[in-house]
């Protein structure tokens, strides 16, 4: 399956038209909406278990212009050479591209009852597709936005994070968690989005004044949609269904031995999940006492378990991961995202995020062959 909307790269090509230019008109609004980065907390949120993400500098923009009929044409900066596509609110269907994202919206909305208007959209993205960062849910909540305050929709935030969710799983077709979504609307900048997934219940925390993050990308991409994704979240309800729980987010710390115990792999795939949502409650508990050691050993601790237990990186995140925990001002670092790809967040001292950055991005590029991109802080080199 086509992936949604890749930033557009800088000297690539002619430059965006710009919204007048498609649709002969100017747009009626502008919204958008953040990447995220999740701190911790991975393949918990399908889980019903804890998640702790913040969101990253990097944003989707979606421009949008009522229209008085039903159809909807779409122009992607991903995707510049498809042009202008069109469909009609109401005969959304499946094609397997990325146009699927911006349907799933229109039609989740539909199917609520909520009533749109055909409009003209020109969608632009920085935040990177298939990086764990979440693009696809940027695009959605972006989207999802700017239609509710194009025709006046009544419904609340987390609402709208639970109908994006329901459009990806049940349109799209990749069976992710809430944490995208909801982290999307509701993080906010240096702030962590403390998320009980099966609650929906939500806390804002500050990160520590004494750290700064670095997320790096490793130039190997991953799609939700596809296969490896779907795998471990049916091992998951395998699991539960041998434990006789509803989901892992019911298995304790002091169930471990009978939960490590099930078949393989599946007990390692439960270990990992118990002991995540564990990590996470630890997490929130050092986030509010400042306690950055602490918190830099739970992310190595997170890291070794999604590596050997849950089994989602891959050597590039690996070796990345080691670069960075080999920097002396560095707390921890981990693979963040659903994982098989994708980036790293790194905990380091304020101040020194830059600069840690850009030597293990440049270690990586040597040692690898690939090219990384720094994704925070922006604008430091290798692909930023």
């Amino acid at each position: 399956m086509s992936r949604p909307p890749r930033p557009g790269a800088p000297g690539a090509g002619d430059p965006a038209p710009e919204f007048a230019v498609l649709y002969g008109r100017p747009a009626d609004l502008v919204s958008s909406a953040p990447g995220r980065v999740n701190l911790i907390g991975e393949h918990t949120d399908y889980n019903g278990g804890y998640v702790l993400p913040t969101v990253i500098p990097q944003r989707t923009l979606v421009e949008i212009a009522r229209r008085r009929d039903r159809r909807v044409s779409v122009w992607s900066d991903g995707f510049p050479g498809d042009g202008v596509v069109s469909y009609e609110l109401g005969a959304e269907r499946r094609v397997g591209g990325w146009l699927d994202y911006v349907q799933g919206i229109t039609w989740v909305l539909g199917a609520a009852g909520h009533a749109l208007g055909g409009i003209d959209a020109r969608i632009t993205s920085r935040v990177p597709v298939g990086s764990g960062l979440s693009s696809s849910a940027a695009l959605e909540i972006s989207l999802a936005r700017g239609l509710r305050d194009a025709f006046g929709l009544s419904v609340d935030d987390v609402p709208l994070a639970q109908l994006a969710r329901r459009a990806e799983n049940e349109f799209v077709g990749a069976p992710v968690g809430i944490m995208d979504q909801m982290a999307c609307l509701l993080a906010g900048d240096r702030h962590a989005l403390f998320l009980d997934t099966r609650s929906l219940a939500h806390e804002s925390l500050p990160l520590p004044a004494r750290a700064e993050l670095a997320v790096i990308n490793s130039g190997v991409a991953h799609d939700h949609a596809r296969g490896d994704y779907r795998t471990r979240r049916a091992e998951c309800e395998k699991a539960c269904e041998l434990l006789g729980v509803s989901q892992l987010r019911d298995v304790g710390l002091d169930d471990l031995p009978r939960a490590s115990a099930l078949p393989e792999p599946l007990g390692r795939r439960a270990r990992h999940v118990v002991t995540e949502d564990a990590r996470v409650l630890m997490a929130v508990e050092a986030l509010r006492s400042a306690d950055c050691e602490c918190l830099g050993r739970l992310f190595d601790a997170s890291h070794r378990s999604m590596r050997d237990d849950y089994e989602v990186s891959v050597p590039e995140v690996d070796l990345l991961v080691d670069l960075a925990r080999g920097e002396p001002r560095v707390y921890g670092a981990r693979l963040t995202g659903g994982g098989f790809g994708g980036a790293i967040v790194v905990l380091v001292e304020a101040g020194h995020a830059a600069e840690v950055a850009e030597r293990v991005a440049e270690a990586y590029a040597r040692r690898s062959g690939r090219k990384p991109t720094v994704l925070v802080p922006p604008g430091v080199g290798h692909g930023a």
